[in-house]
């Protein structure tokens, strides 16, 4: 039984050393990260701005219209709605727009297929960028976009950031991805390596997403199959802090949570298919392949590392004296988890708005930890997520 309980002992010691570990050094990594040196270009890329729409009806009109507001030559962009599954009014709104817009129909829908169905039919573009139905670029987006390419990366993902954080779950959701834009992007970047795809407000190289897409066949987590299949190519993404997008964040329980079991699902699938060539990345010396394909998702989700880190810490003290390795090494763990979320919070999420919202976290973790359990099949079909038409001002902010 002395021994069982080592065994097990070690084995949480050495998981969560993991996870503390990879968390602080990219956290700290981040705090290091330089924006790709750019000067004003008289050269234009050609773009062309993919937005898959599914059942948006309620707020792909006004995403259309925004992304046609863009300080950036009309001639050398244009806006391409993939519209499925949308109401026919809102397909004749869309049509008086200048924008091109692609109908597509399947049995079962999905991201890839839009993107594929468009892809198809248009050439002459030098880069393509994708946006979510819900996205909108700031009216700058494509000029940094722009600048950050003429420098030579052929994949550059922008900044997405909280379009809404009106109450305390949309409040988490944009923390969150404010925290991963931080850890994995910023911190990943700052030491070499390749950006984490976000899913949008991405744009890469036309020629080489018209290529990997036709050959994808991705129900979930898109992204993260992209992002491997760019690796492959020896093409690192770079990140483009200042290039923003508003990405409207979730506000319902329930949509939450179907959300993050399609993002959970696709992770563990990608996992799963890419763990062995990862590992093989590793032993040839390709830690950049090895730390997207093996590293980043072979851990919990964060939330429920935290969680799962805290209940133990408060757990064990009650049997510290009966620990091999002893009880201090588990209060450093917390500290150091608790540093590296610290480090990682932009300034402008410390407010009182922060505290309302921890106290819903407890509620999050227990129902994302079920969710573990509740994976089968997710990423075997589309889980749509409902968007509302949120006004947002598309010139940044004073800071």
């Amino acid at each position: 039984m002395v021994v069982f309980i080592t065994i097990l002992e070690s084995l949480l010691l050495l998981y969560f050393f993991y996870v503390v570990a990879y968390t602080f050094v990219f956290s700290v990594a981040g705090l290091f990260y330089r924006e790709p040196r750019s000067t004003k270009s008289d050269n234009f890329f050609k773009f062309v701005v993919f937005i898959p729409s599914y059942k948006d009806d309620s707020v792909i009109v006004s995403v259309a219209e925004k992304s046609l507001q863009q300080h950036y030559p009309q001639e050398h962009y244009k806006v391409v709605v993939i519209a499925d599954s949308l109401q026919p009014e809102t397909l004749q709104k869309l049509r008086q727009l200048p924008i091109e817009v692609e109908e597509v129909k399947f049995d079962v829908s999905t991201k890839v297929k839009s993107l594929i169905e468009a892809l198809k039919r248009r050439e002459g573009y030098d880069y393509a960028v994708i946006l979510d139905a819900d996205n909108v670029m700031y009216a700058d987006f494509l000029t940094k976009i722009n600048e950050a390419h003429q420098l030579g990366y052929e994949a550059v993902q922008g900044q997405r950031l909280a379009k809404n954080t009106g109450n305390e779950l949309s409040f988490l959701d944009g923390l969150s991805e404010a925290i991963n834009n931080h850890v994995y992007r910023q911190g990943t970047v700052a030491l070499g390596l390749s950006c984490s795809i976000s899913g949008s407000a991405i744009s890469v190289n036309y020629h080489t997403f018209k290529d990997i897409l036709l050959g994808m066949t991705s129900v979930g987590g898109f992204d993260r199959e992209m992002e491997l299949l760019l690796l492959q190519r020896g093409l690192k993404v770079a990140y483009l802090k200042s290039a923003g997008v508003l990405d409207e964040k979730v506000q319902k329980d329930q949509v939450f949570e179907n959300q993050r079991k399609r993002w959970i699902s696709s992770q563990y699938h990608y996992l799963a298919k890419y763990f062995g060539k990862g590992m093989k990345a590793f032993f040839e010396g390709n830690f950049t392949f090895f730390n997207s394909a093996v590293l980043r998702n072979i851990q919990l989700p964060r939330l429920v590392n935290i969680g799962l880190l805290g209940i133990l810490t408060i757990a064990l003290f009650f049997v510290r004296a009966y620990l091999y390795f002893g009880y201090e090494i588990w209060l450093t763990f917390s500290a150091l988890m608790f540093l590296s979320i610290a480090i990682s919070i932009p300034r402008e999420y410390y407010t009182l708005d922060l505290l309302k919202a921890f106290l819903k976290v407890p509620g999050i973790f227990f129902r994302m930890f079920l969710l573990l359990f509740r994976l089968k099949g997710a990423n075997k079909k589309f889980i749509h997520t409902p968007h509302y038409n949120i006004e947002v001002n598309i010139d940044k902010p004073n800071k």
